[in-house]
């Protein structure tokens, strides 16, 4: 692990220059981290302000980069201007990459930026993930995939090297809340991410709220679930999201699951 850490900053150092696609995430902040070390100001972050970003994670990404005196470059993104993307078809993660690295790669050779590198790591190699092939024809370099770092290593790294993301729940785009084939809108994506952020805010962190018409169905971790269940905690959750404008509220027995809804 260590080795493959010492790779990274020489695969860093190599490319002299970076934008970092941004997420506030386990993965993008330890690769931005590293990537400030390895070159100082030749390494900047660049942050979509979106619908399809959690609010709170763009707050979380602004403070992380003041906090570490790494310039933040946040643009406007407007997916939902895509017909396209709205339709929500299986191929919408690629879609949206396209367009959304387009705008960085522009942004890029504005700023006399050779590089633009992502946090995917080589765990990621083992899940269907159609935004890669966006990263792959725009030539945008996954520094973290390249030498073999995993997801166990980046967060016993990040831990090591005090982020205090070593142990954030997997988050993921809100537009993955919704069921491929049903079309994208501002008010079901809000209604899944007010509600995520309500029930975490009960101390719940592993979780999502699916969106299927006017049902919520919450996916949480096995172990969660009698907490979840408890009859004060549950009657909270149920009034709190009827209140967002579901019809039912629904606690999902097969637990958390990654990925997009199919």
């Amino acid at each position: 692990m260590i080795e493959k850490k010492r790779r990274l900053e020489e695969y860093l150092r190599s490319l002299g220059g970076v934008f970092t696609a941004y997420s506030a995430g386990v993965d993008s902040t330890f690769l931005l981290k590293v990537a400030h070390d390895v070159l100082g100001d030749n390494a900047a972050a660049v942050t979509a302000s979106s619908v399809f970003f959690p609010k709170e994670e763009l707050e979380t990404a602004k403070e992380f980069c003041r906090s570490h005196n790494i310039r933040h470059i946040v643009i406007e993104h407007d997916p939902l201007s895509d017909e396209s993307i709205v339709q929500n078809p299986p191929d919408r993660c690629y879609i949206c990459k396209k367009s959304l690295f387009t705008r960085m790669r522009a942004l890029a050779d504005e700023s006399d930026v050779e590089h633009i590198i992502d946090g995917t790591n080589a765990d990621d190699d083992k899940d269907y993930r159609p935004g890669q092939r966006a990263l792959s024809e725009l030539g945008i370099k996954s520094p973290l995939r390249e030498v073999g770092l995993t997801k166990a290593e980046i967060r016993q790294l990040s831990e090591e090297m005090g982020l205090e993301t070593w142990d954030k729940p997997a988050l993921a785009c809100l537009a993955t809340r919704i069921p491929t084939g049903d079309r994208l809108t501002v008010e079901k994506l809000c209604m899944a991410g007010d509600a995520e952020r309500y029930i975490r805010s009960l101390g719940f962190s592993q979780l999502r709220v699916r969106v299927h018409g006017n049902i919520a169905r919450i996916e949480t971790d096995i172990a969660d679930i009698p907490r979840m269940t408890e009859p004060e905690t549950a009657d909270k959750i149920n009034r709190t999201l009827k209140g967002m404008g579901f019809r039912f509220v629904t606690l999902d027995l097969g637990g958390y699951r990654m990925g997009s809804m199919n």
